[in-house]
């Protein structure tokens, strides 16, 4: 898992299992090593087993809880509360972008995402070796 050419670890949560499959396929193949969860539980697992991981890239609504839900949770954890945090939503609405905005997430993508503007945003944050 861990090779000299691995860029970043990247933690991917998404409840539908197939984007963020395929979100990570694309992510892995620009040299990340991407972790993938389907809801905030399981990624606040993989936050904890995973100390390394540099970025959260979480989708807006979710079943159990929704991605705000889970950036407040790192926001109110010492270890992660700088932790840089991209969300993708098909449904962002005024108030959900007034939240992110107070929760300092990097960057909002709107649903399907744009893949060029999401690498050069990862290119501009962790630069190819």
């Amino acid at each position: 898992m861990h090779s000299t050419s691995t860029r970043q670890q990247l933690l991917l949560v998404d409840d539908e299992e197939e984007a963020v499959l395929e979100l990570a396929e694309l992510l892995e193949g620009e040299g990340f090593c991407c972790h993938t969860a389907t809801s905030v539980i399981s990624a606040l697992q993989l936050l904890t087993l995973h100390p390394d991981i540099a970025l959260v890239i979480t989708d807006l609504r979710m079943p159990e809880e929704s991605g705000i839900a889970l950036i407040q949770r790192l926001r109110e954890h010492t270890q992660r509360q700088h932790l840089p945090v991209i969300v993708i939503s098909g449904h962002a609405d005024m108030d959900d972008v007034s939240d992110l905005l107070r929760l300092q997430v990097l960057d909002l993508f709107r649903k399907p995402i744009y893949h060029v503007r999401l690498l050069s945003t990862l290119d501009h944050l962790f630069p190819k070796p």
